[in-house]
């Protein structure tokens, strides 16, 4: 399958060396000015994979769609909306696209694959969803995961799940469009409370944060029509491990680096992700204490230690 991948940082370029090793034909794009684009053409690697001489290298966005009949978008959730301005100035009939990236939009709390479609007709240009547990920095090592490609189409999601596929990568069949994309950027605001409580020395509280956590979030997918399920599978509760315990984990690290006063210099999502959900919690009437919580600290610099105590005490209730 010839497969264009829209940017080219961890995750782009991971995926980039994975469908080449799987036998796709892979072109990478990326912005000509942008300085791990310009290391990437230059040295044909990074921090994270070595790329074959077979994977084309384009800072020139009209050759990578043409190429594709697969495009997958691997760039910053924020910036989708603007990305898909230039995007559909090209020829997009008849190809897919395919979102690896988890966030929902801040400004206006829609879900990546909204801001796409209101962009394209899918009836000719269908969307999918690619995401789930794992780090690059794992799979480059042979260590294999599970993961979750998601669709209103379901000729789409399973030419793609069968596509792409692998001893590395075992793809499930997501069921759950709003769910996968909720429970997906979700995890991420709870990876930062997860660091949060690291810095704080409070790593046993993890195990109720993963819970309640969980919880919560299962209730606002279902308040937007999703299947609360959801937030049990591979999309969220799924990505725990990753994203709550991995020293890969951007969103970790955020959190515990903030409680210890130190500047993060790397994309972490879930920052966008918070502002995002309490605006959908708002609009759902759903309360989400764990994401609020999280808010408090990024948002208007309240103590840490203080919020997510009183988090974890707060007033006696059933579990469920």
């Amino acid at each position: 399958m010839n497969v264009s991948l829209l940017g080219c940082g961890r995750w782009g370029s991971f995926i980039a060396w994975y469908l080449d090793k799987t036998g796709h034909n892979v072109y990478t794009w990326g912005l000509e000015n942008d300085e791990i684009f310009q290391s990437l053409q230059r040295e044909r690697k990074n921090d994270y994979v070595q790329f074959s001489d077979s994977i084309v290298i384009t800072p020139d966005l009209t050759k990578a769609v043409n190429h594709a009949e697969v495009m997958i978008i691997s760039i910053s959730s924020q910036a989708l909306s603007s990305f898909m301005e230039n995007l559909i100035k090209e020829n997009l009939d008849g190809k897919i696209i395919v979102l690896c990236m988890k966030g929902i939009e801040e400004t206006t709390g829609r879900r990546l694959s909204e801001i796409v479609s209101d962009y394209v007709d899918t009836s000719k240009t269908p969307v999918a969803v690619w995401v789930g547990p794992g780090h690059p920095q794992d799979f480059v090592r042979g260590i294999p995961n599970c993961m979750v490609i998601d669709s209103d189409n379901q000729e789409v999601k399973e030419k793609l799940v069968h596509s792409f596929s692998s001893e590395l990568i075992r793809f499930y069949f997501g069921q759950d469009l709003i769910g996968t994309e909720v429970g997906a950027a979700a995890k991420n605001v709870v990876g930062i409370a997860a660091g949060m409580l690291d810095g704080m020395g409070y790593t046993s509280l993890k195990g109720a944060l993963m819970a309640r956590g969980t919880r919560e979030i299962s209730r606002l997918i279902k308040a937007m029509g999703g299947n609360e399920m959801s937030a049990y599978g591979l999309c969220h509760l799924g990505d725990y491990e990753a994203t709550l315990f991995s020293k890969f984990s951007h969103n970790r690290r955020f959190g515990e680096m903030l409680i210890n006063g130190e500047k993060f210099d790397k994309l972490a999502e879930g920052v966008s992700t918070t502002r995002a959900l309490v605006k959908l919690s708002q609009k759902y009437n759903v309360d989400l204490p764990i994401v609020n919580a999280v808010n408090q600290v990024i948002t208007y610099n309240q103590d840490p230690k203080e919020t997510l105590s009183s988090l974890f005490l707060r007033s006696i209730k059933d579990e469920f």
